[in-house]
């Protein structure tokens, strides 16, 4: 159990998935506007690494692996997760419209989001059971989730303040997020 919560702390917040190993900027960037909606993609990704996770594990382990078959993880981990993408997009279109249409075209992104895919190669690298996989799908998720509602929050914020025409759009998110970075970076005690 204490590794579990090792493997969860670890991958939340000392090797967050953003603003430690720099994988997700796209959707991190661009779906930060708006706390709602950067919560609604925290949750959509937290229910695809956690299951791409948990499928990608079970493939690798039972089919991949006893077969020799290997070489074969990248393509069959990206095929996995575009099913689960396409079972959240018909999730969210059904049930909550309004978060659908808010998230756009990044929804479909999170197919090609390299922290999905990466979460589930790094499984493999680390030779995790298929729980620990689980637990580390679920961690690197939630990280992703706090950083994006947190970036979305200061970006909130940032609309209402008197900010420099030079630091306005691009740099001033991109600063925060650079700051939000050397702040995590305080977590590595942790472990």
């Amino acid at each position: 159990m204490k590794e579990l919560i090792i493997i969860l702390i670890g991958a939340a917040l000392v090797n967050n998935v953003v603003l430690s190993q720099f994988l997700g900027l796209c959707p991190f960037l661009g779906v930060s506007k708006k706390v709602d909606t950067a919560a609604g993609m925290g949750g959509a990704v937290i229910f695809v690494i956690t299951l791409a996770s948990l499928l990608t594990s079970v493939v690798y382990k039972f089919i991949l692996a006893p077969y020799d078959l290997d070489y074969l993880k990248t393509i069959v981990f990206i095929l996995l997760i575009a099913a689960l993408v396409q079972f959240v997009e018909m999730f969210l279109k059904k049930s909550m419209p309004a978060l659908y249409s808010s998230l756009g075209v990044y929804l479909p992104l999170i197919t090609t989001n390299c922290a999905v895919l990466g979460v589930a190669l790094i499984n493999v690298q680390k030779e995790y059971t298929i729980l620990k996989s689980v637990v580390n799908g679920f961690g690197t998720a939630l990280g992703f989730t706090i950083s994006i509602v947190i970036l979305a929050g200061i970006r909130e914020r940032c609309e209402h303040n008197d900010v420099p025409e030079s630091f306005k759009g691009s740099p001033i998110v991109l600063l925060t997020a650079g700051l939000m970075a050397i702040a995590f970076c305080g977590f590595a005690g942790l472990l």
